[in-house]
């Protein structure tokens, strides 16, 4: 009980020292809010209001079929243009796409002479360029293929294509982006809270007073652990509560109770981490460019931007003894699927297993360094 105590008065110090750290708070609720939204509402990689430009030559009801087809919220209204109003658009960057329909287009179509469209892009907008210009192709065919039929009368295709697209039926961005803004920041948070906890006290020299204590190494590290981990974990609850469900009206499927329980246990791995490092960096510039060399593998190669059954066979392996791995799978099936124990257990005892190892090695390096210090 007295080793308890050790550890709970050791924590409230932790949040009292965090509380009078501006900079921290800061972060911690620009994590949690601002970024949380941006994420969500952001469409680095979707179409959303792009412009576009039509040059109409054909001024033919085929051609003006074609150009009604583009509208928001993919498009912004197309802009009927000349020649040289295109090509003034596109080098001005008025315009991401430009669409040009030649003369007699409709009646080459009847006539089965394969006439061509020209399509311009903007290849600066990287992201807008790569999936727009598939999908420009894909609404000139779709309209040019429905007219025709509707003339000729041709028979409907043998078999239909029906899709139901399963729990993300809009295929809403801000339902993805948010959700996963949040479990990258459980990361992110944590690592950064519990390394510079100790870091401030090595440069403020608190640390030597600890070691004149009657305490542990051990209750010195569960100390910063717990109380880091409730402030992360606080405010995620927060985030999920008032942000994504209340401000932007995502739907959460699973339980929220084993989302944090999930989250919990992945603290545990993290704010480890977090203290690791904090003993091999000696100052907090040292400390953030060893966390850029951690957290960037740690948040693309865990499955959370890119499927991890995309990736090399080779980072998929490695990637297993990562608890962001485990903890972005049983995420995702818990928030977007609705899975319940039964289902991610796996990853559960995965994140429990990553979690006492970097407990560990973190705890031999901490009372090492506090044995060079003593």
């Amino acid at each position: 009980m007295k080793g308890l105590s050790s550890i709970y008065r050791l924590g409230v110090k932790e949040l009292w020292s965090l509380w009078r750290d501006p900079m921290m708070l800061v972060l911690i609720v620009y994590a949690f809010t601002l970024a949380v939204y941006t994420a969500a509402t952001a469409h680095p990689d979707t179409l959303h209001r792009v412009p576009i430009a039509i040059v109409d030559e054909d001024h033919s009801p085929l051609s003006a079929r074609i150009a009604t087809a583009f509208y928001p919220p993919q498009f912004v209204l197309p802009a009927m243009v000349s020649h040289a109003e295109a090509d003034a658009g596109m080098d001005a960057g008025l315009f991401t796409f430009a669409l040009n329909i030649p003369p007699n287009f409709e009646r080459d179509v009847f006539a089965d002479r394969q006439p061509s469209i020209q399509l311009n892009v903007d290849a600066t907008r990287m992201s807008q360029a790569f999936s727009g210009s598939g999908y420009v192709q894909q609404i000139v065919t779709g309209e040019v293929t429905e007219f025709v039929q509707g003339f000729r009368g041709d028979s409907l295709a043998p078999v239909e294509l029906a899709l139901r697209m399963r729990f993300n039926p809009e295929l809403e961005r801000a339902w993805f982006g948010s959700v996963m803004e949040i479990i990258n920041m459980v990361t992110l948070v944590s690592i950064v809270l519990t390394g510079a906890a100790l870091i401030r006290e090595r440069e403020h020299g608190t640390i030597e007073h600890l070691l004149v204590m009657p305490v542990t190494p051990t209750q010195i590290m569960l100390s910063k652990v717990w109380s880091m981990g409730v402030v992360v974990l606080t405010a995620t609850a927060f985030s999920l509560l008032f942000v994504v469900q209340g401000l932007l009206h995502v739907p959460i499927e699973g339980s929220r109770v084993l989302f944090l329980a999930l989250a919990l246990l992945h603290l545990f791995s993290t704010t480890s981490m977090g203290i690791f490092m904090a003993t091999v960096a000696r100052t907090m510039p040292q400390f953030g460019l060893l966390l850029i060399l951690t957290i960037m593998p740690l948040q693309m190669l865990s499955g959370g931007m890119t499927p991890r059954e995309s990736m090399p066979q080779l980072a998929q392996t490695l990637m297993l003894a990562a608890p962001t791995t485990h903890f972005v799978a049983a995420s995702q099936a818990i928030l977007y699927r609705g899975a319940g124990l039964s289902v991610v257990w796996p990853q559960l005892l995965a994140i429990v297993a990553i979690g006492a190892t970097l407990f560990a090695a973190a705890l031999a390096r901490f009372r090492k360094t506090l044995g060079q210090m003593a």
